[in-house]
């Protein structure tokens, strides 16, 4: 959505009418919601995508310029085929992809051909098909947004044309927002739900507001997109494992034999520099603890540049070369990102994104152990 004129900080936006939101208010009023209100363990959230599965073909529903102005696909991580799973197989993504997947089948298999077998005249067996399901499951992911209503009520709606306004990320590091931060409720006085802008936006600029706090998996997986600049948010797990004999020698605030920590690009970090060189403090402790570290007394503990020294020279020999092995088994390939279709392009981007946080680790690390 761009901007027809410049708007200042406090004006609106966008006004949408409530009588436009698409909601369990709205629900409440259609034959899908008479059908099935009796059925056990179907909540309001399902009855509402299964109610977008058959008003897409409604020819006079009161929002057929709706449904219509939709695309066919979203493209979302719960479309990517066999080739873009393969591409992230052992990254965060592919096993965020994986388990929406085999919730959304459970789903679908729990509900079909019961409902088309009890209610026939509703759920037709040419309309209630897996495609016709993954795309109304997208729709309300990728479109859907919490919204208070003006009787009170917090729900989960759709919101015509305020769908248009694309996500930005927000970056307090480098001091950038999205134009959109605050919304979602509907002003009881005019019925109207209002967008106003946080930060200026000039004319003929595109509008932003934020979907959330979301890594890239979470984007790509229900938004079918990998935000453009630095999000904070984007993390790569490491997972390490603790030897019996290391596990005896830490302190006891660690009582796992594997710990997970998420780990962003170093590029994000306010202090790049000694003493943890763009390090997370948590990971940064815990593998002090590992190293023993945390047992030394307490002259031998005191912060110094020595013992800073000590500790990055025991640890980035151990942690440089897993990294550098993880980096090569990430590197995109020209060749392979420009003949690739849509999904194995967003995969292999992720990717890249994953290799580039690591990549930073390692930069981080052998530029602390280049300084002693």
């Amino acid at each position: 959505m761009l901007a027809s004129e410049s708007i200042g900080v406090g004006d609106v936006a966008l006004e949408i009418p409530e009588s436009l939101i698409i909601s369990q208010e709205l629900l409440c009023q259609s034959e899908v919601f008479l059908a099935l209100k009796d059925f056990d363990n179907i909540t309001s959230e399902t009855m509402l995508l299964l109610w977008s599965m058959g008003e897409r073909y409604n020819l006079s529903s009161k929002f057929r310029t709706y449904f219509e102005s939709l695309p066919p696909g979203f493209n979302t991580g719960l479309s990517f085929g066999i080739d873009a799973l393969a591409t992230l197989e052992g990254t965060l993504l592919f096993d965020e992809i994986m388990q929406a997947k085999q919730h959304l089948r459970q789903q679908y298999d729990e509900l079909f051909p019961l409902l088309c077998t009890n209610v026939p005249e509703i759920f037709k067996k040419d309309v209630c098909t897996w495609d016709n399901f993954l795309w109304a499951c997208e729709l309300w992911y990728s479109n859907s947004m919490m919204v208070v209503l003006s009787s009170g009520k917090l729900s989960t709606c759709l919101v015509p044309v305020a769908g248009l306004l694309n996500h930005s990320v927000c970056n307090y590091v480098l001091e950038v927002s999205p134009h959109i931060l605050n919304y979602g409720r509907v002003d009881e006085a005019t019925k109207l739900l209002k967008f106003p802008l946080s930060r200026p936006c000039n004319a003929g600029e595109q509008c932003f507001l934020s979907y959330g706090k979301h890594p890239g998996s979470h984007l790509i997986t229900f938004y079918g997109f990998l935000p453009r600049g630095d999000n904070p948010y984007d993390v790569i797990p490491l997972d390490l494992d603790i030897s019996a004999d290391q596990e005896d020698g830490m302190d006891q605030s660690v009582t796992t034999s594997q710990t997970t920590h998420m780990v962003r690009g170093t590029w994000l970090s306010r202090s790049a520099g000694f003493p943890t060189y763009g390090l997370p403090q948590r990971l940064l402790s815990h593998l002090r603890a590992v190293l023993g570290c945390d047992l030394m007394n307490q002259q031998q503990r005191r912060i110094s540049w020595k013992m800073t020294g000590w500790f990055w020279k025991h640890w980035c020999p151990y942690f440089i070369p897993c990294l550098k092995h993880y980096m090569s088994w990430m590197t995109v390939t020209g060749t392979a990102l420009e003949n690739a279709n849509w999904d194995v392009k967003l995969a292999l981007d992720y990717k890249d994104l994953q290799r580039r946080i690591i990549g930073s680790i390692v930069t981080s690390c052998t530029s602390a152990l280049e300084n002693f």
